[in-house]
């Protein structure tokens, strides 16, 4: 269990660690404890070869299907142009898988490179500067504005430290630091205020730590061990791709199996035995690759590449192929507060002076006091004309002044700074003491209770007057009521002095002043995410909100994004009470809460967990390093593109490029567009597949004519991939974010896809088996058997070809009519079909039909083909208006 360094007393923690604040260690000393505990650096896991990542991509269930039938096709049934491509399509999938599995291994990479190169230490009474992994537990750090805390130290001294721990712990606001030792050992990471940890950022004042823990013992080191350690969960996608390959393996055994039973018992004594065998082995080894879409997995990655496209459009950047489709299944998305949901910059949102609270869209003027004091008593430096350097509470003041159109300048230069009493922790104010022309302002701005006490003024319309208790506890209220809304309050005070301070203190500047107002501030939500929040509600999906912040300002923040109603107070959750929820309690009760505040990166993962035992698809937002652990436990983990640090990208499926909570909610509905296309991929190439096994399978069952090799392998090449393909670019269709997520357990034979893959095949079989005997009794040949049969089988072969392209225009949906409004707004669609029509047609040209062993054709034959055709189309278009009538009723 980690040492609680601050818990204990700063001489305990000098004499435990056997060193001295005043002169450090030795060089020596330095030197053995680097031995012993090792350079203060990130270590990752032991990473695979590519060779073995590689040969890990054929262990998939499905990819083990495909290469035994491509084995099959070549060996035994000498098919081998279907051989290569199914391994084509293998190996390009394994390729595929290794490229992107090396993508998403940047995170302790990352990690280590934000290690910062230098640091000053005392060591051998000197001050001398080291690289940071030289840095060893017992080590006295100095720190100062603008350093990178290079481990985790225990703080000896604190002089106006401020440090930025967002991060680590997803709180927005500077943290002061103190060396005092805290009595509680349960305290968040965020409150630990004596304790300064590694890569977080130094913005204000100076101090002195003593290395405590370094490398992988650090906070930041634990959450690279927690990356090392996670669990590589499947994606929805993986998992249904796994589902069909089992089912096509049942499927295909039994296929076999009754072909070759059924055969060998119907055709017994029609040739020798072992013939006998070796012709069925055959026909049922065709029938079973026959059944298998080879083609399938290349279409899925080809929808799925075409959806990054499309998100990319919408500023979603994917980096992993299967967290489009994943997106679509999303039932969680527990969102980061702090710039996520929030714009990660203190704003100025109300402000009261004259007994009033004012919005910051109210007009000021330039000689309010309270403007005077947050523009006079504040240490933000203006930069190229208005970049704005400092403390993100100070930088909001001027910023406000400037959205006020104030010139903030020129105010600086009338009122120019000629003494100050800087900042203190203890007494939490700040005072400057500036020219006014032959007298002097003296601006105050600190902690509205601290203010309170040195003021005896308050002016009224230009005069001044005693402050009194009812004045006094009107300006307290408004303060809490102002606190209670999120909004980080700061009192302003001032007064007008005749001469300079001899020795400007505390106990002679900011005393007997004159309440100028209360300035709120807050990390505003982002104007869009209100909407978005609400319409990923509307399509069933909860957003969860998770921060390093103050139980107050999340419960705030939700409420003003619609994420909680207000009273909701059970429905926030701290990291303290998490710790006290067993994993059981908190597993069933996880769908209590809304808001979890002062959480660890722990506590983060374990929401995610609870989430996904309850069987739930949970996306992740985040930007810091604190998130990269859940960001990649979670089903699909979402990084923030701008303010997003390159470990919390490097351990997301996908990256928003603008930081846009809305964008969230749009790849959503581009990740259930893709699950729907990709369904009716599936429902098209099934039902055509079941539609030509159910055909062969009938043709040697009644002992008929049975369609050569060449003519399924022209089918399958013409009808099985670019049809399938462009129905993976359909729009989204009407309503989508009006549905409730499908559901873990969901596949991609929910919703009736099953069903109707096996009648849309079974009306595919009858319709061709129904052309075959049509063929025996139209035409030219009716006193020519032979030449009557080529017929026969011609029409059966064309049929079986373009009933599938019409089928592709019932595919189009699963349940509306086709001849509904946007059926046929699909360019690539429509031209894929009518050129597909036109080359599957084309075998009858005379050149061809030697090729295919196929007869010409006259009209009324192939009347019978288009008529078929059109069949399947009327069909399952009553089926479809059946179902939907069902369905009302």
């Amino acid at each position: 269990m980690a040492k609680k360094y601050y818990t204990e007393s700063i001489p305990d923690v000098e004499k435990e660690l056997t060193t001295s604040i005043a002169n450090g260690l030795t060089d020596q000393e330095a030197k053995n404890r680097l031995a012993k505990y090792g350079p203060n650096a990130l270590t990752s896991k032991k990473k695979e070869s590519m060779f073995m990542r590689f040969i890990d991509q054929f262990k998939d269930f499905m990819i083990i299907v495909l290469i035994v039938a491509a084995i099959l096709s070549g060996v035994v049934a000498h098919e081998w142009i279907d051989a290569a491509i199914i391994m084509i399509v293998v190996i390009l999938n394994a390729i595929l898988g290794v490229i992107q599995e090396a993508r998403s291994e940047a995170a302790i990479e990352a990690l280590k490179e934000m290690a910062t190169p230098d640091a000053h230490v005392r060591r051998g009474d000197a001050i001398i500067t080291v690289p940071s992994t030289e840095l060893v537990p017992g080590d006295i750090v100095l720190l100062e504005a603008g350093d990178v805390v290079p481990a985790d130290l225990r703080l000896v001294k604190a002089h106006s430290l401020k440090i930025e721990e967002s991060a680590l712990t997803g709180e927005s606001v500077p943290v002061e630091k103190s060396n005092e030792t805290l009595q509680d050992g349960d305290i968040a990471l965020a409150d630990r205020l004596n304790m300064a940890y590694s890569n977080t950022n130094v913005t204000y004042g100076r101090g002195e730590g003593i290395v405590t823990e370094t490398g992988m013992n650090t906070e930041v080191g634990k959450i690279a061990t927690m990356l090392n350690n996670a669990d590589e969960t499947d994606t929805p996608l993986k998992q249904n791709l796994n589902h069909l390959g089992k089912i096509l393996t049942i499927m295909i055994l039994a296929i076999c199996v009754i072909v070759f039973a059924v055969g060998m018992f119907t055709k017994q004594g029609t040739m020798p035995t072992d013939k006998l065998v070796i012709e069925m082995f055959l026909v049922a080894v065709s029938l079973a690759v026959a059944a298998i879409p080879e083609g399938l997995p290349a279409i899925v990655t080809i929808i799925l590449a075409l959806g990054t496209q499309t998100m990319a459009k919408h500023k979603a950047l994917v980096r992993k192929l299967p967290a489009v489709e994943t997106l679509g299944a999303t039932d969680i998305i527990c969102s980061d507060k702090t710039g996520t949901l929030t714009q990660n910059r203190m704003t100025v949102e109300k402000l009261y002076y004259q007994g009033n609270i004012h919005d910051n869209s109210e007009k000021i003027e330039d000689t309010n006091p309270a403007l005077l004091a947050m523009i006079l008593a504040n240490d933000t430096k203006i930069e190229n004309g208005g970049d704005l350097l400092g403390d993100p509470t100070e930088t909001s003041l001027i910023q406000y002044a400037f959205d006020q159109d104030i010139d903030v300048d020129a105010l600086l230069n009338k009122y120019k700074r000629v003494q100050e009493v800087p900042f203190d922790s203890e007494r939490k104010l700040m005072s400057t003491v500036n020219q006014d022309g032959n007298r002097f302002f003296v601006a105050v701005k600190g902690a509205p209770d601290e203010l309170l006490k040195r003021v005896t003024s308050v002016a009224i319309n230009g005069e001044l007057s005693p402050i009194t208790d009812t004045q006094r506890q009107a300006i307290l209220a408004t303060n809490r009521s102002m606190a209670k809304k999120a909004l980080r309050v700061l009192g302003l005070a001032y007064k007008r002095v005749d001469q300079l301070y001899d020795n400007p203190t505390t106990d002679n500047v900011e005393q007997d002043l004159i309440f100028a107002g209360l300035v709120g501030m807050i990390d505003p939500e982002r104007p869009e995410a209100k909407a978005a929040v609400a319409e990923a509600h509307s399509a069933g999906i909860r957003t969860v909100m998770i921060t390093g912040d103050h139980q107050t300002t999340a419960q705030a923040i939700a409420e003003r994004l619609g994420i909680l109603q207000p009273g909701q107070d059970e429905r926030v959750l701290t990291g303290a009470q998490l710790d006290e929820l067993s994993d059981d309690y908190f597993v069933k009760h996880v769908q209590d809460y809304n808001v979890y505040a002062r959480v660890s990166p722990e506590h983060k993962v374990r929401i995610v967990k609870a989430w996904q035992a309850n069987d739930k698809i949970v996306a992740m937002t985040g930007d810091g390093v604190n998130d990269a652990p859940s960001l990649k436990q979670a089903n699909i983990g979402i990084g923030m593109g701008i303010t997003g640090t390159e470990v919390s990208k490097g351990a997301s499926d996908m990256v928003l490029a603008d930081d846009n909570f809305a964008t969230i909610v749009e790849a959503v509905k581009q990740g259930r567009k893709v699950f729907s296309n990709i369904q009716k991929a599936i429902l098209y190439l099934m039902s055509c597949n079941v539609g030509e096994v159910l055909t062969v399978f009938m043709m040697t069952m009644l002992g008929w004519d049975i369609l050569q090799p060449v003519q399924l392998l022209w089918i399958n090449l013409v009808t099985d991939t670019l049809p399938a393909i462009a129905l993976g670019v359909e729009p989204v269709e009407q309503g989508i974010m009006k549905r409730k997520p499908r559901g873990k357990k969901s596949n991609f034979f929910s919703g009736g896809v099953a069903s109707s893959i096996i009648y849309q095949g079974i009306l595919e079989g009858v319709l061709v088996l129904g052309a075959y005997q049509l063929g025996l009794h139209v035409g030219p040949h009716i006193n020519e058997p032979a030449l009557q049969h080529g017929d026969a089988l011609t029409m059966a072969f064309l049929t079986l070809g373009l009933i599938q392209l019409f089928h592709a225009i019932n595919s189009k949906h699963l349940r509306q009519s086709i001849f509904s409004k946007g059926t046929f707004v699909n360019k690539w669609f429509n031209g894929a079909i009518i050129i597909l029509a036109l080359v599957m047609a084309g075998v009858e040209l005379p050149f061809m039909t030697r090729f295919f062993d196929v007869t010409e054709l006259d009209g009324g034959q192939w009347a019978v083909v288009l008529i078929a055709g059109i069949c399947m189309i009327l069909i399952v278009e009553i089926v479809k208006f059946c179902q939907r009538k069902a369905e009302k009723e």
